[in-house]
């Protein structure tokens, strides 16, 4: 049998703001079906690995390529179009609309009956169904998230790219949104996730990426890198 390609694959990602890289080669794939998790200390270059795959900075050398298309530096919008779909840190929701309103914004690009998607968001997050016509600034913070990421599902993505989906959150609320975020990939959807709960994310990552000053430190699986006492002292307190 032929190995699967990679849904997603950086080869060489050089990248930054202002004409200064903050990204030195970064090296990033995913399986379809996979969970990927990029840890690292602060100002390693997580969230901007995400940025570059999303086309939100410009990448200066090396390529993206999802599901077989070459989309370096492709526009975001282009990107959606594709399958792709990116859950930012923060002012992630429409806070004077409505939960329901949100979900509604998130399928703007659909000229089809998205009801079922709407019902689809409300299996996965009960929590919401009951607030759907509550303002999401209304909302605690684990529930907002629960409203950004149900958002990106309206465009039924192949490919979500989520940056801190807990930061900020109480444990109960992280358990929960970790525990979404696995039955979305249960579903079908890969993920891409920058998380700095880094013991618990690689606890059902497939992949783990340690990156360090805009490099790949380690690579392994997120039970490989648990394990490795190196990772352990270095990067996860341990």
């Amino acid at each position: 049998m032929s190995n699967p390609e990679p849904l997603i694959k950086l080869t060489n990602i050089h990248a930054g703001y202002g004409g200064m890289n903050i990204l030195h080669g970064v090296e990033f794939s995913l399986l379809p079906g996979e969970i990927g998790v990029i840890v690292g200390p602060n100002g390693a270059g997580k969230s901007t690995t995400l940025k570059a795959m999303f086309g939100m900075l410009h990448c200066s050398e090396g390529s993206v390529i999802f599901n077989g298309h070459d989309i370096t530096n492709k526009p975001p919008e282009k990107l959606a179009e594709l399958g792709m779909a990116f859950v930012p840190q923060e002012n992630n929701v429409f806070q004077t609309l409505s939960v329901q309103e949100n979900l509604e914004m998130g399928a703007y690009v659909r000229r089809d009956d998205y009801s079922h998607l709407i019902d689809h968001v409300y299996e996965i997050f009960p929590a919401l169904k009951e607030k759907r016509n509550q303002d999401a600034g209304e909302l605690s913070g684990g529930q907002r998230q629960m409203v950004a990421i149900g958002r990106a599902l309206m465009i039924e993505p192949k490919f979500i790219l989520l940056d801190e989906p807990t930061a900020g959150l109480s444990p109960l609320f992280m358990s929960e949104v970790f525990d979404r975020i696995i039955a979305i990939n249960k579903a079908g959807v890969t993920v891409a996730m920058v998380e700095q709960n880094a013991k618990q994310a690689l606890g059902f990552a497939h992949k783990g990426y340690v990156l360090a000053s805009g490099r790949n430190r380690f690579t392994d699986t997120g039970a490989a890198l648990l394990a490795d006492p190196d990772v352990a002292k270095s990067f996860l307190g341990g």
